[in-house]
């Protein structure tokens, strides 16, 4: 059996969070050198490397992300072991690491974890954003508790993980009071030549949207792509074009980027997912947000 040096691992876990190996050093009241070298052997131990240079400072690669994660936890729970046999409290907040795929529009991912936030005790939240290969990874050596997606699982994958379909619902579409009154016609007719700004083409809510735009034969006058829905948010809320937000979200979408109410398609949906290596949930957390998603969220 290879043992884990958790010297070695103690060094990893400070330079991480100096992101420097001079003020880990000075921190540690070792050399340089001495902590440099201790990290090399644990990469050498873990077979890659824990971190890259970005300017002056260090920052996580990909393997060194699950590794903070693991030893933030192990170094987390030695402090609560010595508060234990010490007799001081030890009681602390529930621990949830979600990833969030970067396509899911970030209002409904808040909707989404808002009810874990309501427990009774007190949830530490940790949320961690990418593309959805790299959140399965990391969710398959359990580096994260849960991912929040638009698409399910997809099969033939060798992550072995189930799709808990959380709930779906239409789309509204949204324009500046000053584009809003340049639209002829009524919806969805008004949207033909309109400027539109939409999901990036490998997007499950894209294929949805150009399906019904056929179907319609209407031709918006695409002038933006995106993959982030924050930002195509905001060029929205400057009034550069058209867009399509979550109708579960549609208050909050008027209120926070002060744009207008078009119109809504019963015919495009989007669904949401929660990805778990269990087939049936267990985190109480992640009951809790699957519950309310099932009752409130996407009940109308």
């Amino acid at each position: 059996m290879e043992w884990l040096n958790y010297h070695h691992l103690y060094y990893f876990w400070i330079v991480a969070r100096e992101e420097s190996i001079s003020r880990a050093s000075d921190r540690l009241s070792l050399a340089p050198s001495t902590v440099s070298a201790q990290l090399s052997k644990l990469e050498e131990m873990l077979g890659g490397k824990l971190f890259r240079r970005a300017g002056r400072n260090l920052e996580l690669t990909e393997m060194g992300r699950i590794v903070y994660r693991y030893a933030d936890e192990i170094f987390s729970l030695g402090r609560e072991m010595v508060d234990a046999v010490r007799g001081r409290p030890v009681s602390g907040p529930m621990r949830l690491i979600v990833g969030i795929v970067d396509a899911l529009p970030k209002l409904v991912a808040r909707k989404l974890l808002e009810p874990a936030l309501k427990l009774p005790g007190q949830i530490h939240l940790i949320c961690h954003e990418g593309k959805n290969d790299q959140l399965l990874a990391e969710l398959s050596v359990h580096g994260i508790d849960i991912v929040l997606t638009d698409t399910p699982i997809k099969s033939g994958l060798s992550v072995k993980a189930y799709s808990h379909l959380l709930g779906e619902c239409t789309m509204s579409f949204f324009a500046t009071d000053h584009l809003a009154a340049k639209l002829k016609g009524d919806f969805p007719g008004s949207l033909d030549r309109m400027p539109m700004l939409l999901p990036t083409p490998m997007s499950a809510l894209r294929g949805a949207l150009d399906k019904w735009f056929d179907s319609l034969d209407i031709r918006p006058l695409v002038v933006g792509e995106f993959d982030d829905q924050a930002l195509l948010k905001v060029f929205g809320q400057a009034g550069d074009g058209v867009f399509a937000a979550p109708s579960v979200i549609e208050k909050e979408v008027q209120h926070r980027h002060n744009v207008k109410l078009i119109g809504r398609s019963d015919s495009v949906r989007e669904q949401f997912y929660a990805i778990s290596v269990e087939r049936i949930i267990k985190h109480p957390a992640v009951v809790a947000i699957q519950k309310a998603a099932y009752s409130f969220i996407f009940s109308k």
